[in-house]
This record gives C-alpha cells, structure tokens and sequence, in this order.
C-alpha cells in the first residue's frame, strides 16, 4: 500500500478542506481549541451539528437512504482526519455513532421513521446509558432492572459516568430482562426521554473541573414496549454491535493535534533565559519517538481502511488493537504537551476555559487546557472498553486463530 489517493478521493479531500476553510472562523477554532472533554461546549457543538446538517454532511457513515452522505470507508476516514487538522469542533457522537447505526440494524420501521431523523437533524440529543456502579468493564454485571408490566417496563436502577445527560433529551440503555442463564442472556436494550417521570440526573465533576459525566438514576421509570430495539433479551448483541462503532474513528488525527501543541510548546523561548526545551536532545528524542508511534498508528488506520475498502473486515482483533494503541498515543502526546509547557502547566485556568470568559490566559492561548485535556484524556483508556480488556480480547482470539 503506497499511501496515495485516488483522483477522486484527492478531489474529495480538496474540497473538504474548501468547506472546512469557509465554515470554520477564527473564533470557532478558538473556542474549539479550548475544548477538554470528548465534545465540545453544548452551544458550538449544536451550532456546528446545524452546520453539516445543513451542509448534508453530519451522518459520514449512513447510507443516503437514511439521509447519510453514502461515503466509502476512504472518505470518512478524509473527513475525520480533516476535521482534526482544522481543529473543527468535536461533536458528541452517541446518536450518530452509536445509536444510529443501531437502529438502523435492529430497529423496527417505526422507530427508524421516528427517530433517525431526529437524530439527523439535531432535534434529539442522545446519552448512553450502560456503565453501573460494579457494572463498568463488566457490562455483564449490570442489574438495572426491566420488569414487563402490560404495554411498558418498569426500570429501577442506576447508570454511571453518563457522559452528556446533562444535556441530551433521549438515552439509550441496556437493562436486565431475565435472571435466567448466562449473565449477557438476559440483558435488553431500551430507549426513553430523559424528561420522563423517575429520570434524575446527577452531576459528577471531572478531577480536570468539568461537568462532562453524570450519574442516571431510575426509579420506577416507564418506557414503553415500542421503544425496546430488537427483542427481548437480545441487547448483548445489539450492545456488541454498538461497541465496534464506539472504538472506530482516526485516533492518529488527534493524537498529531496533540504533538503539534507540544512541539509549539517546547519552541517557546524562557523569557528569563531565552532557552528553548526544543533544544534539549532528550526532549527532542521523546518528541520523535512519540512521532513514530502516531505515524505508526495512522498508517495502521489507513491499512484497516483500504482492506475495509476492498470489502475485507476490519476484525474485533484490529479494532481493539487501534483503540488500544491510538488512546494510548493521544494520552502520550497530552502527556508531552504538559511537559512542553512546563511550569505554564501549573495554574488552575478553568475559569479562563469556560464559554463567554473574558479571563486571560496565563501563557499561550493553546497552553491554559493543556492540564485539563491530560486530566481528562486518563479516562480515555478505559472508556469504549478499557485497555487491559482490548489486552485480553486480542490475546483471546488471536490464540483461537493459532488453535485453528
């Protein structure tokens, strides 16, 4: 594989860039860049959402009979890598991503009719509801309950580390159905406002000072028999299926956003001494390593997406080997950044940081997230499926391919 792109993919990523160029001003960047969490700020993130889907380009990954763009597994991965280099905002993806796709692989007609363009166009916004308390890597744990009561169930438990429930109108979640057999035998998957009688939503603030997760509790709570997706029973599948979409995307675009503000960082000359970390040999070794395992990942991602493109499988075992290693080079970079900065990492900038603020930064502009994008990015090992469990998936099927 050399790497090159088609004249048509060529044209197709000139004029992503074309649309990325005149969509996204300065003050966009600006407030994009200050972004920590896994999304950005409530307001851009719905403006910008306004934005593609007027364009007809917020859903890369559907198929135009659904109202998707229809675009090949070459071109999404264009856009991704584009939006990253922009530095456009970073939508918070639980219906297009995760919920979406669902639905369209078991939902009924109605709730497609229903809800995918909903979804589509803004007006629902979505959570995940899957992580309990001694419920988080071990999905199968869970024990929120779903008794069948007539035409609805009564759901009595709780959910963790809810990222957006703050702010979503819809969530999608999994609950018990049946005590019977094995623990992922009898797990449902279910969806319902968040406005329904015996929904309460409660805050959980990062260690890095945002607001991004919640826990859901549910007492009592009602959802009709229409809003379960596929039968009863069957949500450990559908919740597999939504797991392989949650640990795709460009981990190496990211992760080369990252480096770059390290490498601005370490530029910077002391302004006591006029001495730049750029200039230490050990710094610039670890800058180059780093370099390497973000290119190394990339071109793995660009592997996956040619042999996706020639109609080969991406495969649990390189799923779990790009999400294993592409957060783990995003952590890196996030780390080295931190370094690059020095003693600037030091102060507490959350309120320069927060939407409207007319607080300077102490430092440079990019410098006053950089100890909450670290803070925040040690969670992103763990969530989509931590890492040592992506470990023992790899090992797991790779000895049954020797077996074999």
């Amino acid at each position: 594989m050399d790497g090159s792109l088609s004249p048509e993919h060529d044209s197709f990523r000139q004029e992503v860039r074309a649309f990325l160029r005149g969509a996204l001003t300065p003050d966009v960047v600006r407030r994009s860049m200050r972004q920590t969490g896994v999304a950005a700020e409530r307001d851009l993130g719905i403006w910008w959402h306004g934005v593609l889907h007027e364009k007809g380009w917020i859903a890369p990954g559907w198929p135009k009979e659904h109202g998707g763009c229809g675009w090949d597994v070459v071109q999404r991965h264009i856009w991704e890598e584009e939006c990253a280099r922009a530095r456009a905002p970073q939508l918070f993806l639980a219906g297009l991503q995760l919920c979406g796709p669902v639905l369209m692989e078991f939902g009924t007609n109605a709730q497609k009719e229903y809800f995918l363009p909903r979804i589509l166009s803004g007006e629902h916004y979505w959570c995940q509801g899957f992580s309990e308390p001694g419920a988080g890597s071990d999905l199968a744990a869970l024990r929120t309950r779903a008794v069948r009561d007539g035409d609805h169930y009564v759901v009595t438990g709780s959910k963790i580390w809810t990222t957006h429930a703050h702010n979503a109108n819809w969530i999608f979640l999994l609950a018990r159905t049946s005590t019977e057999g094995r623990p992922q035998a009898g797990i449902s998957f279910f969806l319902s406002p968040m406005d329904a009688p015996g929904i309460t939503v409660q805050p959980i603030l990062s260690m890095s000072g945002e607001h991004e997760v919640n826990e859901v509790f549910f007492d009592e709570l009602r959802i009709p028999a229409e809003n379960r997706v596929g039968d009863e029973n069957q949500g450990w599948a559908i919740a597999k299926y939504l797991l392989e979409h949650e640990r795709g995307g460009s981990y190496a675009a990211l992760a080369r956003a990252f480096l770059d503000e390290a490498r601005s960082a370490a530029e910077i000359s002391d302004p006591l001494n006029g001495v730049r970390l750029w200039d230490d040999p050990m710094f610039r070794r670890r800058f180059a390593e780093l370099d390497i395992r973000v290119t190394a990942q990339g071109w793995t991602e660009k592997r996956v997406i040619a042999g996706l493109a020639l109609g080969h499988g991406a495969g649990s075992v390189m799923s779990s080997v790009l999400k294993l290693h592409g957060s783990e080079v995003q952590q890196a970079a996030t780390e080295l950044a931190m370094q690059a900065l020095g003693e600037l990492a030091i102060p507490d900038q959350r309120a320069a940081l927060a939407p409207g603020s007319d607080v300077p930064p102490v430092g440079p502009e990019f410098g006053m997230r950089a100890t909450a994008r670290y803070l925040n990015d040690r969670a992103r090992s763990i969530y989509g499926g931590s890492n040592e469990i992506q470990r023992n998936i790899i090992a797991r099927l790779i000895l049954e391919e020797h077996r074999a």
